[in-house]
């Protein structure tokens, strides 16, 4: 399959993206927030009964795994990377070492991770690996994000972009501006510009083919303490608009982080956006929390009840595939 080819099945219509690349940390607070133990056997265990559902096989296009998980062995003795593989599903590697403090701008980080990516990648690849990811985060803030942060996390994307198709994987393009803040919609919708137009710049300066890319970014959204939050039709509006502005039309597919949102909101909005969508883009999901969370609660209550955490994760990819064809509604979620 081309770049390009794999591109488009990862964001194909009526699928988007599980993201299920959070680092052991992250998997600690979330299990301990539903009394669970954050084992290695833990985590396993419930990323397997996720990837063990027909969701997988309906809904979802790609996963984002964690180096653990990638080299993990399911309980019947096939890799992680088959399973994905074998319910059509493309396999993908969170590949960054994560965001780290900015040198001369300590409020803001850059994200780290080039140094030996090319062996890495060519490990990833291996072990059966066709995408990757790899995240930037802006704050909005009095005096960010800077032009230093800015300029430097593009830099990062544009290289890490650059090496991944060179290792012949599709490279996702993460950069997050941030939802903390008391920030209005029209503030996000000018820092992500801003964002956006300098990534694409540092991108086509590394000769990266967009065609062989998906974007991963924020929708355009109030900060989570904004005062007078914008509805999801004018989030739809202020979102598409952005897109449709900074993101070359070279590029397959967009598919949204969830950043904070609940679980509902991120499928209302996505569905918005899709409802009035007039590009070529496809538009999607690749939700992390915004896809498991109501699992992870079933799965802590009764770990061997396969058939109800799958019912659960079953209907929020359900309900996700639909608001990437612009076909939710909120009576479907009673």
């Amino acid at each position: 399959m081309s770049l390009e080819d794999i591109a488009k099945k990862m964001c194909a219509k009526g699928k988007g993206i599980l993201a299920a690349d959070e680092s052991t940390g992250t998997m600690d607070k979330r299990l301990k927030s539903v009394g669970v133990e954050s084992s290695e056997a833990n985590r396993l265990n419930f990323r397997e009964t996720l990837f063990s559902s027909d969701a997988m096989k309906n809904y979802i296009g790609g996963v984002i795994l964690f180096d653990e998980t990638i080299r993990q062995k399911t309980s019947l003795g096939i890799s992680i990377p088959e399973l994905i593989t074998k319910n059509d599903s493309v396999v993908g590697i969170k590949v960054d070492k994560g965001a780290k403090k900015l040198a001369g701008s300590p409020e803001e980080t850059v994200t780290e991770g080039l140094d030996g990516l090319r062996e890495r990648l060519a490990e990833y690849y291996k072990l059966g690996a066709r995408f990757t990811k790899w995240r930037a985060v802006y704050n909005i803030g009095k005096n960010y994000p800077s032009v230093q942060s800015i300029k430097s996390n593009a830099h990062a994307l544009a290289r890490y972009a650059a090496l991944v198709q060179e290792a012949n994987m599709v490279p996702i393009v993460e950069p997050e501006v941030l939802m903390d803040g008391d920030h209005n919609i029209d503030t996000c919708y000018k820092v992500t510009t801003d964002v956006l137009n300098e990534c694409y710049n540092e991108l086509a300066i590394h000769k990266v083919s967009l065609k062989g890319t998906v974007l991963k970014p924020n929708m355009v959204i109030s900060g989570s303490t904004c005062k007078n939050k914008a509805s999801s039709e004018e989030i739809a509006k202020k979102t598409l608009d952005c897109l449709k502005k900074n993101v070359p039309s070279d590029v397959p597919g967009i598919a949204f982080l969830s950043g904070g949102q609940t679980e509902q909101e991120a499928t209302k909005n996505l569905d918005e956006i899709n409802k009035i969508n007039d590009t070529n883009f496809l538009i999607t999901f690749s939700y992390g929390r915004a896809l498991q969370q109501s699992a992870l609660k079933t799965w802590a209550k009764e770990m061997s009840d396969k058939k109800a955490i799958h019912n659960v994760f079953n209907h929020r990819a359900k309900m996700n595939g639909l608001a990437s064809k612009g076909e939710w509604s909120q009576s479907l979620e009673a």
